[in-house]
């Protein structure tokens, strides 16, 4: 090899790892303490240093379980694992960062039950996270976002934090109570003083989430109704499915993204 086919070999191999190492370094993992021997860990995804105009705390489904822990840099997770994990690196960008909360250290064996999300133990785990995301963003405006069951999490904190937060987006909403728990079933939506957006699939199968759940919120709160996407790929209630609007991440990350930053957005998708 001459000379000049080296130097660019060299170059090239250099520009990719370096290309990997931003890719790395976009998203990491904190850990804090909140309450007296408990922490929690976080996933912030940003792709840069810039100030944020808008920071999401998000909570994902399920009993919330993401065992940052155990992951190694760079993260990953199975696609069908949650919509907002999926989306994350969608969600994050030049104005917005990520935050995606694991379940405090006190629950990690069995997960946050419906009751634990609407705790005041939660919500000083939450006030924690948000003083943390705060000294890295001291501008940016808080925004909660939560998807199925971590709607729950959401809408609680929502009242239970109105102080600290700019609004909450609730996706697929669980508004019927099932056998892991009462869900939102008996929330009451008017005590929601932020500005709250409702995202949900007009063909939603799970019988926890159905649309006819947020359509009846419509004179309240602001709905935007998703039809399509890609034929479902899981159960009713996983996220290949339209519970987790699968095929259609782009056009709901866009929605969030101009909600956060008050921008005016569509009532349906796509």
């Amino acid at each position: 090899m001459t000379r000049a086919p080296a130097v660019a070999a060299l170059l090239l191999a250099m520009a990719a790892t370096l290309a990997a190492g931003a890719a790395q370094a976009r998203e990491s993992v904190i850990t804090i303490p909140t309450r007296d021997g408990v922490t929690v860990s976080y996933i912030l995804d940003a792709p840069d240093d810039a100030p944020k105009k808008a920071v999401a705390i998000s909570f994902i489904g399920g009993f919330g379980q993401m065992h940052l822990e155990k992951h190694t840099q760079p993260l990953k997770f199975p696609k069908a694992m949650n919509a907002l994990l999926r989306i994350r690196h969608q969600l994050a960008g030049p104005d917005i960062a990520d935050v995606i909360v694991d379940v405090p250290s006190d629950h990690q064996l069995g997960g946050m039950e419906d009751y634990f999300r609407g705790t005041a133990d939660h919500a000083a785990d939450i006030r924690a996270v948000i003083a943390d995301v705060k000294k890295r963003f001291p501008d940016a405006k808080i925004f909660l976002i939560g998807t199925s069951r971590g709607t729950i999490s959401a809408a609680n904190l929502g009242v239970s934090l109105h102080d600290l937060v700019a609004g909450t987006i609730l996706t697929s909403t669980v508004t019927h109570w099932d056998k892991m728990g009462t869900a939102l079933s008996r929330f009451d939506f008017d005590t929601l003083k932020v500005p709250t957006l409702f995202i949900h699939h007009v063909n939603d199968g799970c019988a926890t989430s159905p649309y006819a759940g947020v359509q009846a919120l419509t004179a309240r709160f602001p709905v935007v109704s998703a039809s399509g996407g890609d034929p479902p790929e899981s159960g009713p209630c996983d996220p290949l499915a339209p519970h987790g609007f699968w095929g259609l991440d782009a056009q709901v990350v866009a929605v969030m993204q101009d909600f956060m930053l008050g921008k005016s957005y569509p009532r349906s998708i796509p």
